[in-house]
């Protein structure tokens, strides 16, 4: 090979290499996300969609459970997640790697009475079937009114009131089919059996010390820290994702009813979901506290050594996506 035919291999290498590498840069990198099918969760799942205004790449899963989602955590297969914090705190004092970094909907759930069982308060559930989804924050609800009421439960016979374990998709189910009395049910659930007519509304159980349940978006420790750039993208896209679900509200019922459920709910399913439920960002370690305890108390996760929320709620990321996207 000549000098000079020598000279043009050697800077057509480099060109390429600088284009590949220029190619690399140019592809954004990947948060993989696990989120679970729910009204008050769509703007999670909106991410993925502004994701390449945002210079990030979102793969969503979805789950069936939060205990699902802290599962595919453990075994490092996704980097963020979305669960009721019940499922964090279970999650955590398991010694789940997991940082609580913001909130995304509060409230969410209804105690729901089968249609013609003349139920009408939590005292009246004494001898009867409730159906619940087990790792889910409707069981620390439940099992918060329950002792409020002075009233034992559990899934074994011989307690004031026999708790039915059930997936969420399965309780609707169970309580038109009469195989249990009432539910503790999440949204859009609980508005589709009381709109259909075989379920009636008890209360919402926002009376506790809990509140209105905040739903909690945690991170893997190791992307919270080895990959912080790609975190801060990922947050301020969560934050503009819900600020415009909570600007737009027609879209956000268009998104919810059409790309996530399909065309399965109704608006009407919708409205009453949201309703009773509300899209937000924030989470304090006290309200994560507040809700070990009574987890705790009522022996809901079983845990041997509850974790303490100053901890592992870690809102930096938050407070620095919402102040550069000047939200409050």
């Amino acid at each position: 090979m000549t000098t000079k035919a020598f000279a043009k291999t050697v800077v057509l290498a480099a060109l390429l290499a600088a284009g590949s590498a220029q190619a690399q840069a140019q592809v954004p990198e990947t948060v993989r996300l696990g989120n679970l099918k729910f009204a008050h969760y769509g703007a999670v799942s909106y991410i993925k969609e502004i994701a390449p205004k945002c210079g990030i790449k979102v793969e969503e899963r979805v789950f069936a459970k939060g205990l699902d989602v802290m599962q595919a955590i453990i075994a490092g297969e996704i980097d963020v997640g979305t669960t009721a914090s019940e499922a964090a705190i279970s999650g955590r004092a398991g010694n789940a790697p997991i940082y609580v970094v913001a909130g995304f909907a509060k409230g969410g759930a209804r105690l729901v009475a089968g249609q013609g069982t003349n139920i009408k308060t939590v005292k009246d559930l004494k001898g009867k079937k409730v159906g619940v989804t087990r790792g889910g924050i409707q069981e620390v609800l439940l099992m918060a009114e329950l002792q409020k009421a002075g009233l034992t439960a559990d899934a074994a016979p011989g307690k004031d009131v026999q708790l039915v374990f059930l997936a969420y998709a399965d309780l609707n189910q169970a309580l038109l089919g009469k195989n249990i009395d009432a539910m503790m049910q999440s949204e859009p659930q609980s508005s589709q059996a009381i709109n259909k007519g075989f379920g009636v509304e008890m209360l919402k159980p926002y009376d506790t010390p809990i509140g209105e349940p905040i739903r909690t978006m945690v991170m893997t420790e190791k992307f919270y820290t080895t990959k912080r750039p790609l975190a801060e993208k990922f947050m301020r896209c969560f934050v503009q994702a819900t600020s415009t679900f909570i600007k737009d509200p027609a879209l956000a019922e268009k998104y919810v009813r059409e790309t996530v459920f399909k065309g399965q709910i109704s608006s009407d399913d919708f409205r009453d979901a949201m309703d009773n439920a509300e899209y937000t960002y924030d989470i304090t370690p006290e309200h994560i506290q507040i809700t070990t305890d009574i987890m705790y108390k009522t022996g809901v996760g079983r845990m041997a050594k509850p974790p303490a929320a100053k901890e592992w709620v870690k809102t930096d990321l938050l407070e620095a996506a919402k102040k550069s996207l000047n939200v409050k």
